[in-house]
């Protein structure tokens, strides 16, 4: 990806933006707002559709070409407008290249009366990488998820149902690779029955390709000097689920109540995205407050760790951050968390190797190559080499975010309650410590990391237990002068509350919390590693490792350090009805995958919970009500609980 990431404008006299690369506009010039809602509003029924919504109820847009965000803007106005009050609106649209953040401030600068919903727009538009970009608004009423890159290769990636297609994007004549039989086929196998497509242009070759995949498409009369374009409906049949194991579960019967075990990250994020949602949620959690174990360190750091050859975690890295980045700006900078940059040091000469490969796979906006001179004046200390920067990244205070997730009228927070015992019974999920009822519910999400293996449904994950030691270092008069967070093996972070933040230690093997000196040794050992110049600021050699302070937790990781996120099948039963892939692993048997009916997992986030855990939480929210996944399928399917029972039956095990 190089810095072609980005749409690159001219500007005509009259302030319109126009595309450099495909030599046409984005909107009509006539009336770029009146275009869109008769050719897109209009020609999809919108009006009279969005008012018919059941309470409750939703629909979903798909897009091609999301340009300066006019058609989302104006579907959102139209939306509030009419649709009722607990309605939700997905949006799902993609762009491959999307403007900078200026050039989308001065487009949308030309409509006025859209300037409210513009202005929340332009607040969410911070880490638009590649991939699958999710963002909120109207407090998760309106979901927009962008699809960043080539429409040919994201659109097969999309899991979605559209109700409703906007075919933008430029002209077939000036696009014409867009334009393509390949395209047709994905928005025949993405659609709804029923789903109503509108697009401004009326080729031939666009009418034929659509009609051809199951959409009944007729030319209509155009919008302003333009004599016709094109509208209809699909007609076709919808396409079944590959692999049904990776199949979505049927939707849960009953009322929308969910219990959520686990008051760290990962349960306040599934919590916060059922919540929007409008689901009842009951957290419980077995201390005194939220984001008192692993999520309760000082400082947390957004530390991307990528690879250069798109593999599963790196694409859910990027989308995780972008999320993340996103909802910390809820929070109050300084103390809650700062966007200060992460910088990433080359400590050898494997490490310079894999970060040069790294500039040369991702857009500078996400992380740029800096030489020891120019790292240095950005950290404002001395360093031994240069490195990565992440200029959108920077350190989190994890319970600040974890209170701010946990905060919404549809979330009820239980401390003190340990669940020991979950059953299923009559239909709900009943939580018990000992023989203590505590909360029940149909839908049942377990996130309290390796913990969650106490129950027979989930006994089986191999998941991981690594002890962390943090060390929190007083901050000096001349350690003040650090500017940004440093990593290496491990990593420190710029003054909090009067303290430096340094760890974090690995222990593979360690059952215990209590603090050691040993470890606190290590990470002052770390820190030497970082910064000879930082260590003598914080005068590391006059410290005492024994009368350090800092804190202890385990973090839970999956053999492929991969999160494990989303709907529980019956281990046994699964077995069974899939035993013929131990024989021969290209195998699809078409048996419904025996899940175990309302039960999700979201554990296995390890060192990256900041950046898997909000996103998870989409994810999960998105299994259970059948909504666009927020991230590629094949992200989905790599970190699904039966990825592991899968494993076991091909390996023969």
């Amino acid at each position: 990806m190089t810095d072609q990431s980005h749409a690159q404008l001219d500007w005509d006299e009259q302030g319109q933006p126009l595309s450099r690369g495909f030599g046409d506009v984005y909107f009509s010039r006539a009336s770029g707002l009146e275009e869109t809602r008769y050719v897109f509003l209009g020609h999809n029924d919108l009006p009279d559709r969005f008012a018919a919504l059941p309470a409750g109820g939703r629909l979903s847009i798909g897009e091609t070409g999301f340009g300066t965000g006019l058609n989302f803007l104006c579907a959102w106005q139209l939306f509030e407008r009419t649709a009722p009050a607990d309605a939700r609106l997905h949006f799902v649209s993609v762009e491959k290249y999307p403007l900078t953040r200026a050039d989308l401030q001065r487009a949308l600068a030309l409509w006025p009366e859209l300037a409210a919903y513009a202005e929340a727009l332009l607040d969410q538009y911070i880490a638009v990488h590649p991939g699958f970009q999710r963002l909120v608004f109207a407090g998760g009423r309106v979901v927009l998820t962008l699809l960043i890159g080539d429409v040919l290769e994201r659109l097969p990636e999309l899991d979605a149902r559209i109700d409703a297609w906007f075919l933008d994007g430029f002209a077939p004549a000036k696009n014409p690779e867009m334009w393509t039989p390949t395209l047709f086929a994905e928005l025949a196998r993405l659609s709804a029955p029923g789903a109503s497509l509108a697009t401004f242009t009326s080729a031939g070759l666009v009418r034929r390709g659509l009609n051809e995949v199951g959409f009944a498409m007729q030319r209509v009369k155009g919008f302003g000097q333009k004599r016709e374009m094109l509208a209809g409906r699909f007609e076709g049949a919808a396409q079944a689920a590959a692999k049904p194991w990776f199949a979505r579960p049927p939707r849960p019967a009953g009322t929308r109540e969910a219990l959520v075990i686990g008051a760290g990250l990962a349960g306040c994020a599934v919590a916060a995205s059922l919540a929007r949602c409008g689901w009842q949620v009951t957290l419980l959690e077995r201390r005194a407050a939220v984001a008192e174990e692993t999520s309760g360190n000082p400082q947390g750091v957004l530390y991307l760790k990528l690879s250069a050859h798109g593999t599963a975690l790196s694409r859910l890295i990027v989308a995780g951050f972008g999320f993340t980045r996103r909802l910390l700006q809820r929070l109050e900078p300084g103390r809650d968390w700062s966007p200060c940059g992460v910088l990433q040091l080359a400590f050898d000469a494997r490490e310079a190797a894999r970060q040069a490969e790294l500039a040369a796979a991702f857009p500078s906006d996400l992380l740029v190559n800096l030489s020891r001179e120019e790292a240095e004046a950005l950290a404002g200390i001395g360093l031994d080499s240069g490195g990565l920067f992440y200029p959108d990244a920077g350190w989190v205070h994890p319970p600040a975010l974890c209170s701010c997730l946990a905060e919404h009228p549809n979330i009820r927070l239980l401390t003190h309650r340990e669940v020991l015992d979950l059953r299923r019974e009559d239909g709900q999920w009943h939580a018990r410590s000992g023989g203590t009822p505590l909360a029940a519910a149909p839908v049942a999400v377990l996130c309290g990391a390796a913990d969650i293996a106490r129950f027979p449904e989930t006994a089986g994950l191999p998941l991981k237990r690594i002890r962390g030691q943090i060390s929190r270092l007083p901050a000096t008069a001349a350690s003040r002068d650090l500017k940004t967070v440093l990593c290496a093996e491990g990593y420190v972070a710029p003054v909090r509350d009067g303290e430096h933040t340094l760890g974090a230690s690995f222990r593979f093997d360690s059952t215990e919390l209590e603090l050691t000196a040993e470890e606190h040794a290590e990470n002052l050992q770390l820190l030497r590693e970082i910064s000879t110049d930082l260590a003598e600021r914080l005068q590391a050699d006059r410290l005492v490792a024994a009368e350090l302070e800092g804190r202890a937790g385990f973090r839970c990781t999956s053999p492929d350090y991969l999160p494990i996120v989303g709907p529980l099948a019956d281990a046994a039963a699964f077995a069974e009805a899939y035993a013929v892939l131990g024989k021969d692993a290209r195998q699809v048997p078409q048996r419904p995958c025996p899940w175990l009916e309302g039960l999700y997992v979201s554990s296995g986030h390890g060192s990256r919970g900041l950046l898997s855990a909000p996103l998870a939480g989409e994810l999960l929210a998105a299994w259970l009500d059948d909504e666009p996944l927020p991230v590629p399928r094949a992200v989905a399917e790599a970190c699904h609980p039966n990825r592991f029972g899968l494993r076991k039956l091909i390996r023969g095990k």
